[in-house]
């Protein structure tokens, strides 16, 4: 078992990651009668694809020898209705590290491109992933 999952009523959850004991908590968004107070089931898959990016392509740069400790990401979440579905997210990286090749960089980014979440998302959501590398 991943996690376990407790519905605390007034739309609210409280997962707990059985390996850790680590515990987070959903809100539903304001704007589909929640209090917007923890992030919301759909913010917790945007956040998922910004932080599998950045892992793995961490994973990676130990094997290169790069350091992307410091790394940010700017994660912005676009809601469709009808059916009520995320249509895109735009994330959005700084790496501060100016002194890396091209081909280290372009290896990077297929990593982050090709990432764990990123391949379980639906074909239709849309997806812009943007590398500034300072």
């Amino acid at each position: 078992m991943t996690a376990s999952i407790i519905y605390k009523g007034d739309l609210r959850c409280e997962c707990t990651h059985i390996q850790s004991g680590t515990i987070i908590e959903t809100d539903a968004p304001t704007d589909n009668r929640g209090k917007g107070k923890r992030f919301s089931p759909t913010d917790t898959i945007c956040v998922a694809l910004g932080t599998c990016i950045i892992t793995t392509m961490g994973i990676r740069a130990l094997d290169m020898n790069i350091d992307l400790t410091g790394t940010t990401l700017n994660v912005t979440k676009h809601m469709l209705s009808d059916p009520r579905r995320i249509g895109k997210i735009d994330i959005e990286l700084h790496i501060p590290f100016s002194e890396i090749n091209e081909k280290d960089k372009t290896i990077l980014q297929l990593i982050g491109d090709s990432c764990p979440v990123m391949k379980s998302l639906h074909p239709s959501l849309e997806v812009n992933v943007h590398y500034i590398w300072q």
